[in-house]
């Protein structure tokens, strides 16, 4: 710079002017301020004002705030909306709006360029109240009818969702231009309006193609892809606007292939591709697990350049794992730009979907910030494979750390519960939901009645049931099936008829469920009636579980030659689980010759089947044929078949403890031994003999009485009468079906000790009380 400007006696006005147009530094551009402040030039308006808009887009935003607030003494309109405009485009609405009230207090002058601005304001706030304030004002100072003004109102009302003030300026705007019907269009888009945007798309002088485009990604969002298509088809311009918001629209709505060929087609037009639509394109090869397909769009993204967007690389992520690539998933989210939380919640999912559930643990460790998806990703991952433990321990983790589960944790958990008879975390979950009225639709509502009713909390489950706004056929199958397998075969039944009244329609699980009532309680004639219903009145085809139920049916009343001419009847392959009905049905009937034919035969089907093998070897062994049973283990140890040890769990202070047959572990074995001393004294006085002809050993009858009194279910109820004090019912779930001989002495023992037990087999509920169970002895 100039010596001369040090020169307070030589500087002018002119000097500064010319000096300040060929200033390019902050240090000069300081020089020229300094002087101008020295020489008294700073208090000319129309200098200062020079000064200020010189330095906004230049220097430190700090330098145009203190010109503005120092020195600008009579500040005009471009000034103060070049200042508000700044606060704005440096997302600072709230200063934009405070710098317009404070001049409101002041003789400041607006023109019709401040309220837009302000109005921008509002808008990138979703801030009505405000914008309502500043629409007061512009009708107060004559802008009333400025089109720009007027168009940033309309956009004001859409963007806060209040179409109906939006439409009112619309309509009383003296002039309207494209800008006008455009934006009140993209309002009605949106709010999802299909019906008003379609009238106001109709009404517009010129449809031009953003017009077009909005409706385009409306119609997409509403299902509505035939209108969509045709309307694509009718734009004379497309751009790549309109390309991408059809290939979305495809996408959206799972038209998978007709997305891909779009895509594809775009390309081959020469069509630049943007990365929403490679977004689309990769997310319809992932539903379509077309990997090659879906790595040549990842090799085009790159070649454009996109291939740094995050959202993009959130989408190859999903789109490799779901492939089952979790390499190139991982080397994806490895690379380019940082990850996002999206990043980092795909990649644990990825892991999960494809088994590697170490992987997801140690990501998930190391992640530097955990949201509730983050959480809700792992604890489902855990309930998915069966990792049920961990996921309530995560969970409680979750609970420390303060963060509030949604309702895909809360199913996951809840299933947990369902899984490990955890009913007292269960409870917890469900007064947790209650106590901070989270809400509860159908699903967790569904996953609630299932938790319940496979606990045997049959109230409970009803209480929920008839608590929901919102009941789907999955809640009414809960309902159906957990009544049936809890005894309470009527009211299943009167329950599905309440379901079709209700104008729910049954499905093929639903008659599972019925079907299953019926076998429970050897219901034969209302078995056979609902089963012809399924074609006859809804049109439903039976599949082979429908066809089980009935051979189960069936055989367990006793029509074993019916039971069998259905099976060979069948209008598909018979699976091993409808030949395993009939052989248990054989074994309940003592019909050995027929349970020996079906036997080899199941064992020929499914030879590492251990439940086959034993009932085989039961029904050798209740005829004495040793010979036989040895040749079935030989078969087994042949074929490295390992009977599955009987396993019952019982819950007693939020604690779920396992025993298996024979078991000597627990910590509590010595008082356990003791309480079945006196369980077996108390039962020789109810007159119990023990029923040994279970025991398919070769021993004497004096080791099968001891064999007996080990069985899983035996020492569950033994833990439960030392833990669990009356009248809370003993519940435990068991793993097999429960023997005759322990459903016998859980029964003697219900009535020696007063007390209420719930057992779960593998098949149902047996609620034992006062000497009798539940089942009528019919299971």
């Amino acid at each position: 710079m100039s010596p001369n400007l040090h020169t307070a006696t030589t500087i002018n006005l002119t000097i500064l002017k010319s000096l300040l147009h060929r200033s390019i530094s902050l240090n000069h551009f300081n020089q020229i301020l300094s002087q101008s402040i020295l020489t008294g030039h700073i208090h000319n308006t129309l200098f200062s004002t020079k000064l200020f808009t010189f330095s906004l887009p230049s220097f430190p935003f700090h330098h145009s705030l203190r010109i503005f607030t120092h020195f600008l003494q009579n500040p005009n309109p471009f000034a103060s909306n070049s200042l508000m405009r700044a606060h704005v485009d440096r997302n600072q609405p709230h200063h934009a709006i405070s710098l317009y009230n404070s001049l409101c207090r002041t003789s400041a002058v607006f023109d019709n360029y401040t309220h837009p601005i302000l109005l921008r304001a509002c808008a990138s706030r979703t801030s009505e109240l405000e914008g309502r304030q500043v629409h007061s004002h512009v009708l107060k100072m004559g802008f009333g009818s400025d089109l720009y003004v007027n168009n940033t109102l309309i956009n004001l009302y859409a963007v806060c969702g209040n179409m109906e003030s939006a439409r009112k300026v619309f309509d009383e705007s003296p002039v309207l231009d494209k800008v006008s019907w455009n934006t009140i269009l993209a309002g009605y888009v949106q709010l999802g309006d299909v019906e008003e945007a379609e009238r106001v798309y109709a009404m517009m002088p010129v449809r031009n193609t953003i017009a077009s485009n909005s409706m385009i990604v409306l119609f997409g969002k509403s299902g509505c892809v035939e209108k969509a298509r045709q309307l694509f088809d009718e734009i004379e311009e497309k751009d790549m606007i309109s390309w991408t918001a059809l290939v979305s629209c495809y996408e959206q709505n799972g038209i998978f292939e007709e997305a891909l060929g779009l895509f594809v087609e775009m390309n081959a037009n020469g069509v630049v591709v943007d990365e929403v639509a490679v977004i689309s394109a990769v997310s319809a090869c992932a539903h379509l697990m077309i990997d090659r397909t879906g790595k040549v769009i990842h090799g085009l993204a790159t070649k454009v350049g996109i291939e740094g967007y995050v959202s993009l690389k959130n989408a190859l992520i999903n789109f490799y794992s779901s492939c089952g690539e979790i390499l190139n998933a991982r080397k994806v989210f490895d690379g380019g730009l940082l990850a996002d939380q999206i990043s980092w919640n795909s990649m644990i999912s990825g892991y999960l979907r494809c088994g590697s559930v170490e992987d997801a643990e140690m990501l998930f460790d190391s992640m530097p910030e955990k949201d509730v998806v983050s959480w809700s990703a792992m604890i489902s991952g855990y309930a998915q494979h069966e990792r049920f433990s961990e996921a309530l321990a995560l969970f409680q983790e979750m609970q420390v750390h303060g963060i509030r589960p949604d309702e895909t944790v809360l199913v996951s958990v809840v299933s947990a519960c369902t899984r490990l008879a955890a009913l007292d975390l269960g409870k917890w979950i469900h007064a947790y939901i209650s106590k901070n009225r989270l809400k509860v639709n159908f699903i967790l509502g569904t996953t609630l009645i299932d938790m319940y009713m496979k606990c045997g909390c049959v109230e409970n489950a009803l209480e929920v049931f008839h608590g929901l706004e919102e009941k789907g056929v999955s809640t009414w199958n809960a309902l159906i099936l957990g009544l049936a397998m809890n005894g309470l075969v009527q009211k299943s039944l009167s329950m599905f008829e309440m379901m079709k009244k209700s104008g729910t329609c049954p499905n093929e699980i639903t008659f599972v469920g019925v079907l299953g009532a019926c076998r429970h309680m050897g219901l034969v004639a209302e078995g056979r009636r609902y089963f012809n219903s399924m074609i006859g009145e809804h049109k439903i085809e039976p599949n082979v579980k429908h066809y089980g139920c009935m051979v189960d049916l069936l055989g367990r009343s006793g029509l074993l030659k019916e039971a069998e001419e259905m099976i060979e009847s069948m209008p598909m392959a018979p699976d091993v689980a409808t030949w395993g009905a009939l052989l248990g049905a054989c074994r309940k009937h003592n019909n050995n010759e027929m349970g020996e034919r079906v036997g080899r035969k199941l064992i020929q089907l499914q030879p590492d089947h251990d439940g086959f093998h034993v009932l085989l070897s039961n029904i050798y062994a209740s005829k004495g044929n040793w010979g036989n049973v040895l040749e079935i283990r030989d078969i087994m140890a042949q074929h490295g078949v390992v009977k599955i040890p009987g396993c019952s769990m019982i819950e007693a202070n939020g604690i779920v403890h396992e025993f298996f047959a024979g078991d000597k572990t627990h910590p509590k074995i010595n008082d356990i031994e003791h309480m079945l001393d006196i369980v077996a004294a108390k039962l020789k006085i109810e007159g119990y003999t023990p029923s040994t002809n279970e025991v398919s050993l070769d021993i004497d009858e004096e080791e099968k009485e001891t064999a007996l009194f080990n069985h899983s279910e035996k020492l569950a109820v033994a833990f439960g009468l030392i833990t669990i004090p009356p009248p809370t019912p003993i519940r435990i779930m068991k793993n097999l079906r429960i023997c005759n001989d322990c459903h016998t002495v859980v029964k003697l023992i219900s009535k020696a000790f007063d007390r209420e037990i719930v057992v779960r087999d593998r098949h149902r509920f047996h609620h034992f009380k006062h000497g009798s169970c539940s089942c009528m002895d019919f299971w």
